[in-house]
C-alpha cells in the first residue's frame, strides 16, 4: 500500500447544524468534491444508504478497530466518511483513522487518512476520493485514545463511524 502525505483543511459553516467540514486536498480529495454535497449528505433526511465502519455508540476506553467493511459498488468512488462523537469526559482525546485494503485482511502500516484529534462531542465529515486508490475494496475504522490530568486514568468515548456515497459535484 502506498504512503501519501495528506494535508487537512477545516471549514466552519455557521448555518444550521454548525458542521465542521474536513477536506483532504491532493491525493484523497478531488476538486469536484464541494461543501454543498457534504451538507446534503449530513441532513437527517438524506436518502443514501449508510455503511457502518464502527457502530454508533461504540465505547472506546483503549485503542481498537472496527470490522472489515466491503465497499462493493462504492469502491473507486468519492465517499463521505462521517465521525460522530456522542460522549466524552474531560481531559482526553480520540484519534480516528480509516485504513484501506484490497482483500480485507492486509491493512498495511499507513492509514488512508486520520481525522483530526477530537476532544469534544460533535460530527466531523471527511470527503474521501477512492478513485485515487482503485485497489481499495475494503475499509476499516481504527482509533487511539489518550487521557491526562486528574481523575480516572482510563479514557472513555462513545462514537460511531459511517460511510456514505458522495454524489457527483
Amino acid at each position: 500500500m502506498r504512503s501519501e502525505r495528506v494535508m487537512v483543511g477545516f471549514f466552519w459553516d455557521p448555518r444550521p447544524r454548525d458542521l465542521v467540514y474536513v477536506f483532504f486536498p491532493g491525493v484523497l480529495a478531488s476538486p469536484g468534491l464541494d461543501r454543498s454535497a457534504c451538507r446534503l449528505m449530513m441532513t437527517s433526511n438524506a436518502t443514501t444508504h449508510n455503511l457502518v465502519l464502527v457502530p454508533a455508540d461504540t465505547e472506546a476506553e483503549a485503542p481498537g478497530h472496527g470490522g472489515s467493511l466491503e465497499l462493493g459498488a462504492l469502491a473507486g468512488k468519492p465517499v463521505l466518511v462521517v465521525l460522530r462523537v456522542t460522549e466524552v469526559i474531560e481531559q482526553e482525546s480520540l484519534h480516528v483513522s480509516v485504513s484501506g485494503s484490497a482483500e480485507g485482511s492486509d491493512w498495511g502500516t499507513k492509514a488512508l487518512f486520520w481525522f483530526p484529534e477530537r476532544f469534544y462531542r460533535g460530527v466531523t465529515p471527511a470527503a474521501l476520493d477512492l478513485s485515487q486508490r482503485p485497489e481499495v475494496k475494503f475499509l476499516q475504522g481504527r482509533w487511539e485514545v489518550n487521557r491526562w490530568g486528574r481523575g480516572t486514568p482510563r479514557p472513555h468515548f462513545k462514537f460511531g463511524l459511517e460511510v456514505q456515497e458522495l454524489p457527483p459535484g
